[in-house]
């Protein structure tokens, strides 16, 4: 097993002569880069900003994509928040837009 993973990874990784054990080691810091991976996206989900220089409908993908990423992570986003958040990252010219939607009774 030690041969078949990258030397980068190696480093990081304790030695050991017993495959459960090593097994055990990885898993544990998988879970390590898994919290720290979905702080990162929780962190860029919330302070994303649309700046026009791609289509609000990438726009809107990427910020799916980012959701998508954090439940397979065990970090379902609700759709309401997600909706805010895109709404959020609205420049203030898309005010009235805001605006219309959060009179609508129906989202």
């Amino acid at each position: 097993m030690w041969m078949s993973i990258a030397n980068s990874i190696k480093s990081a990784l304790p030695k050991s002569d017993n495959a459960k054990e090593f097994m055990k080691l990885v898993e544990e810091r998988s879970q390590t880069a898994d919290k720290s991976l979905a702080g990162t996206l929780m962190g860029t989900l919330t302070t994303m900003k649309f700046d026009g220089s791609r289509t609000m409908h990438e726009h809107i993908i990427e910020m799916t994509n980012i959701t998508a990423r954090l439940k397979s992570l065990g970090m379902k986003v609700d759709e309401n928040f997600l909706v805010q958040f895109v709404l959020n990252s609205l420049p203030s010219e898309y005010g009235p837009f805001q605006m219309n939607y959060n009179t609508m009774k129906d989202k």
